[in-house]
């Protein structure tokens, strides 16, 4: 469960994660994500669509410019650069919120870093790329560290596991000692644990379920669920027909004690969020009410 008085530190500011759950909304400047691919190339089209979603109620601006889905091949660092360079430079002068770079390669953060983003969303929890630690620890960025099997061409291809939360809690382990022997301050941290990556439709499900074990580790978590394929296979549900199933999976998660959570459907999710928040904690009313 979010620890009570918990902040996420970032370059510039930190996020309180001890009352309602953090909404981080999604924003894929690719041709091919599985989602949203090819929505949002141009330069405009993202500035206008990270611009809405703040007005509904994002608290973070995830920004990617290489499709991670399953069986997608590596983009050349150049251009990743030149999908998502532009959109942050425009977006630090008209967001109030902070950006956050998802991104495994540490030129692409570096860059996203000097650029005005103050969080690094990495896929490989700092392992693709082994100049990526010192970087975030140099521009002092959040950082959120996830759980895959292999790079995304492969991450499908092996699914099986003993015991997921263990082998994960294991992993974390790992990730957080090279943090902070690079610098990283826990306080900087949050834990994904890449529902979607390297598991099967069994082993997301069963990370839902069994999410507050992850409590042990005393850091936020976040999860990222949207409209992902898993929801589609126990639906029989197309990308864009999944709002409802990921609600569902929204409000296991933020049940479960998710501080974090990874959305395309911004203002649908916060209130969902903020609902199972209530449920999980209690509602109490705001100041000037």
């Amino acid at each position: 469960m979010p620890v009570p008085g918990q902040a996420w530190r970032l370059a510039r500011r930190s996020v309180n994660l001890a009352g309602a759950p953090c909404i981080m909304g999604v924003l894929n400047i690719t041709p091919d994500s599985f989602s949203d691919g090819g929505s949002f190339l141009e330069i405009d089209r993202a500035v206008d669509r990270a611009v809405q979603m703040e007005g509904e109620g994002a608290d973070i601006i995830d920004i990617g410019g290489e499709s991670s889905r399953p069986f997608a091949e590596p983009l050349p660092e150049a251009d990743e650069l030149s999908r998502v360079i532009p959109v942050i430079e425009q977006l630090v002068h008209r967001l109030s919120v902070p950006i956050s770079i998802d991104t495994y390669k540490s030129g692409v953060a570096r860059a996203a870093l000097a650029s005005g983003a103050e969080i690094v969303n990495d896929i490989s929890a700092m392992t693709f790329d082994p100049g990526m630690a010192s970087v975030v620890a140099k521009y002092e960025a959040g950082v959120v560290l996830m759980h895959t099997r292999g790079r995304p061409t492969e991450m499908q291809t092996d699914t099986a596991y003993n015991d997921i939360v263990a082998e994960l809690l294991s992993y974390f382990t790992d990730a957080l000692g090279r943090a902070e022997m690079a610098g990283i301050s826990r306080d900087r941290v949050v834990l994904d644990p890449g529902i979607g990556f390297g598991k099967d439709i069994h082993g997301n499900l069963e990370i839902l379920r069994r999410l507050r074990e992850f409590a042990v580790l005393d850091l936020p978590l976040l999860a990222g669920t949207s409209r992902k394929r898993f929801i589609g296979t126990v639906l029989d549900r197309g990308v864009q027909e999944r709002l409802f199933g990921t609600a569902a999976t929204v409000a296991a998660a933020v049940l479960n004690g998710a501080a974090v959570v990874r959305v395309h459907d911004v203002s649908q999710m916060r209130d969902v969020a903020v609902m199972a928040q209530a449920i999980r904690d209690g509602y109490t009313p705001p100041h000037n009410a």
